[in-house]
């Protein structure tokens, strides 16, 4: 699955950082949250709902489940805690329960905070904060799969046999206790000194397995670093990149396969909502390919652009220009409900399998449908009349918000980068170039340190090569950044115009 996620984040700074940054920083996201009419608090109605139903308690009858040791697995800080993770052995199989945070228990349908979510779409984030989908009183409180709390939540229990495929799966309201709040870099720092409890260990094993699965069926994971923004405990602002650990990927393959399993049950069930994802054009396929060539990277015979994209390394300047290129392959992506009829586009060929949103309710407006339906259908019972009315209207909400999301996500970074490199126009840096235009005088440099991402003037730019290049400008009005090559370049190696990126992805 392609997962370009953007890790956004601030640490409360000790004592203030140097004014002309952090000044800068955040009079730029003030400026970008009323550009993009981001709300700044939940209105009244809102917080009253969500006072009201915390004080009254989850709705619905659900089991007791708080006997399994259940842990969550996020990045460093997190409240919002949609996932719970326990995995055993069963037989030569394993056995995988994935507690999802049951928002459905909370939220009335066409209450406040119901129509508050409809307009937020999801959760955002920013490097001074977050903009919740929900009350944080719920998304963070009393909803949130928090360590030693008795949360309510929807109990996927997925049976697998020896090679990770699942054999049973069911859903069902229970009541839950997560034992831990592991963070990532914890739970990787337990599996590589041995400490780590067997569930943990078995993480890594079914992950390993649906790794191993997803190569078998052409699945395609862009292994692409995270740009990280921080303010560290002196104030100062910092952006840099940062490598997915292995217990990402293998976490993400749970939730990939609870994802996948919702899917097949809707489809079954003829009624749903799932994500999906074109074929990718054989044109763009084959522009790949000549990329490759042109970057040295090697293309063996019979290869699909899965086998080749997924051994990248994007610290290698030409593997960072061919995985810019091979984002041509995702676009289309889109949500297709459907009641009483299955539509004939159900697959999402970057996971190479029916795909549906469902982990994360908490964060994303779309996964409370789709977790009230499985739970309808494993029940045998009628999907809820609120659940198929919204149907028809959520792909367009759900469009609308990724949207909004991804414009919030790309401002974000350009003004830091615009701030952090404010006053050193002049200044030479070290780099690579990722992106070239057809014309061939501009593209995308992305620099060693700090981690920006800017544009770049210049004739006969070096597509997948290392550079040097002079800061032009960096403007935090504009949220950009300008470079230009500070050295003469030989010819350039001869790429062919038809596999040049459009900079219009960027």
């Amino acid at each position: 699955m392609p997962r370009r996620h953007v890790q956004l984040h601030a640490r409360p700074p000790q004592e203030a950082a140097p004014e002309s940054v952090d000044v800068l920083v955040r009079r730029g996201l003030d400026d970008l949250r009323r550009e993009l009419d981001i709300p700044a608090e939940f209105p009244p109605a809102v917080l009253a709902e969500a006072t009201e139903v915390g004080a009254r308690g989850p709705a619905g009858e659900r089991a007791d489940a708080t006997d399994v040791p259940f842990v969550t697995i996020d990045p460093e800080g997190s409240k919002d805690l949609d996932q719970a993770l326990h995995i055993e052995r069963l037989g030569d199989g394993f056995r995988v329960r994935y507690a999802i945070a049951d928002v459905a228990a909370w939220v009335r349908a066409d209450g406040a905070i119901d129509r508050e979510a409809r307009v937020r779409v999801e959760t955002l984030y920013a490097p001074d904060g977050r903009t919740p989908l929900h009350p944080p009183q719920l998304s963070e409180g009393a909803a949130s799969l928090l360590a030693d709390q008795a949360t309510p939540a929807l109990l996927w229990t997925i049976d697998l046999d020896a090679a990770g495929e699942p054999q049973d799966v069911t859903v069902r309201r229970a009541t839950v206790r997560s034992r831990a709040q592991l963070t990532y870099t914890g739970a990787q720092a337990a599996l590589d000194d041995g400490t780590a409890d067997e569930p943990l260990q078995l993480l890594r094993e079914v992950g390993t397995l649906r790794i191993a699965a997803e190569r078998a069926r052409g699945g395609i994971t862009l292994p692409t670093p995270e740009q990280v923004v921080e303010q560290g405990a002196d104030g100062v602002w910092t952006l840099g990149s940062r490598a997915t650990l292995p217990v990402e990927e293998w976490n993400a393959q749970i939730s990939l396969l609870t994802g996948m399993c919702a899917a097949r049950l809707m489809l079954d069930g003829r009624v749903g909502i799932v994500r999906t994802l074109p074929e990718a054009d054989p044109r763009d396929v084959e522009r790949l390919r000549l990329s490759a060539h042109a970057l040295g990277v090697p293309w063996p015979a019979g290869a699909t652009p899965g086998d080749v994209i997924r051994d990248l390394d994007a610290a290698d300047p030409a593997h960072a220009a061919l995985l810019t290129d091979a984002t041509s392959l995702l676009r289309g992506a889109a949500y297709v409900a459907f009641d009483g009829e299955v539509p004939a586009a159900t697959m999402h060929t970057a996971i190479a399998a029916p795909y549906a949103h469902t982990t994360a309710p908490l964060r994303r407006l779309v996964d409370r449908f789709v977790g009230e339906t499985c739970l309808a259908l494993c029940a045998g019972e009628p999907v809820p009349a609120w659940v198929r009315d919204a149907l028809p209207e959520l792909p367009g909400l759900m469009a609308s918000g990724d949207k909004h999301a991804a414009e919030f996500e790309r401002g974000c970074l350009d003004l830091v980068e615009a701030a952090l490199l404010t006053g050193r126009e002049g200044e030479v840096f070290d780099g690579a170039v990722v992106d070239v235009r057809a014309d061939r005088d501009a593209g995308i440099v992305q620099l060693r340190e700090p981690a920006v991402r800017g544009k770049l003037e210049g004739a006969r730019l070096p597509l997948g090569e290392d550079v040097r290049v002079r800061l032009v400008k960096a403007s935090v009005p504009d949220r950009e950044v300008l470079f230009e090559l500070a050295e003469p370049q030989a010819d350039a190696a001869s790429v062919p115009t038809s596999s040049v990126p459009n900079l219009d992805r960027r």
